[in-house]
């Protein structure tokens, strides 16, 4: 089933002029987003921040809110402001208390911020292990034979950005709890098109940064982090003003870490990315995840149907369960078809290792998604 989001498409001028297939990398922006970076501008061209700070940090809480209910986490106590992804993730690395000799398991073919993370733990006698891939991505019985006695730590994408396989979190979160390990995701290839629980996940850490599915601005994303793990946190790399309880206090040096995910701002926040943020959340929360996931999903079926009758092999498994927002059709030449597509087409689409990799969201439509393969095969 088709939902008619026309209103909504509205909402994204990019459509005048383009088919934009590519949400796996940077989106375009919304009028929302757009208009609410405005009228910050414009405040603060004419007013004190004593006067529009409180309103700011009212808009903040409501922000991490907004994170909060998009997870089902417990409190917008549990979300940490950040500038990307790679933060969150570093933040989670080097706060897990990891002895020498502990290892960590990531998977092939994942994104380098959640990899670096782990491997620069190195010079502390922290491994990294590499499990690989299969049919694109985890496959849980292989991910089970790496796990050993020192295995502290499972870190792993909910969708896999070169393939689009969509690997099983559920799973891998109550394994993790079986077993006593720390469960950290990255969940940005995700969030903003499908729905995620990180209570029924067991999910420990997530970071996401906004720019893709959520329709936001570079630069700008958030972590979570499970209440009950605090008291398991050593000190992290960096702390700031922000790191403290009674923050505003600033001359009473009284380094006392929040019981909450506070501890991880360090200071002044980019407002123009959360205004961004707020604004583009607060339009997908008002059009429902859930009605979002199934127009994402209706639009991925008649996509692969289409390839697959064209006769494109697809770079992941296709079965139901793995199915994501993003699809790659394997090219001997990605990077010149893609070229090819925006310049005589108009279709936006980034190449990916061997592939085309081909990524709607909610508000674009059926006959969009169906010029990819006929451009492509031209």
């Amino acid at each position: 089933m088709l939902y008619d989001f026309s209103a909504y498409r509205a909402e994204f001028p990019i459509t005048d002029r383009y088919t934009f297939l590519s949400h796996a990398a940077v989106s375009p922006l919304n009028r929302r987003a757009v208009a609410a970076v405005q009228a910050h501008m414009e405040l603060v061209q004419t007013e004190p921040m004593s006067r529009y700070f409180p309103a700011l940090l009212g808009q903040m809480t409501d922000l991490r809110q907004r994170i909060a209910t998009l997870l089902n986490a417990r409190s917008h106590e549990e979300i940490a402001l950040m500038p990307n992804t790679a933060s969150g993730l570093n933040t989670a690395a080097v706060s897990l208390p990891l002895r020498p000799g502990d290892n960590v398991i990531i998977l092939d073919g994942d994104y380098p911020a959640n990899v670096y993370p782990w491997m620069n733990l190195a010079h502390r006698g922290v491994l990294t292990k590499v499990v690989p891939q299969r049919d694109g991505g985890l496959d849980l019985n292989v991910l089970e034979q790496r796990i050993d006695k020192r295995t502290r730590v499972i870190a792993l994408s909910t969708v896999m950005f070169a393939t689009g396989f969509r690997n099983d979190i559920t799973a891998v979160g109550q394994l993790c709890k079986d077993r006593g390990i720390y469960f950290v995701v990255d969940g940005i290839q995700s969030l903003g098109a499908f729905s995620l629980d990180v209570q029924a996940c067991h999910i420990d850490f997530l970071a996401c940064g906004s720019q893709k599915w959520l329709l936001s601005t570079p630069g700008n994303g958030f972590l979570y982090c499970r209440r009950e793990l605090i008291d398991d946190l050593v000190p992290g790399a960096y702390v700031g003003a922000g790191s403290v309880v009674d923050f505003m206090n600033y001359l009473d040096y009284n380094l006392t870490l929040p019981q909450s995910a506070d501890r991880f701002h360090l200071g002044s926040a980019n407002f123009l990315g959360a205004a961004a943020l707020h604004a583009s959340l607060t339009m997908l929360q008002e059009v429902g995840i859930e009605r979002i996931s199934e127009q994402v999903s209706a639009l991925i079926d008649a996509l692969i149907d289409d390839l697959r009758q064209r006769g494109f092999k697809l770079a992941a498994s296709s079965a139901p369960e793995h199915r994501s927002g993003i699809v790659v059709a394997e090219h001997p030449d990605p990077i010149a078809a893609c070229k090819r597509l925006e310049d005589e087409s108009g279709i936006v689409v980034t190449p990916r290792g061997n592939g085309v990799r081909i990524a709607p969201h909610f508000y674009n439509t059926l006959d969009e998604v169906l010029r990819v393969g006929a451009a492509l095969q031209n």
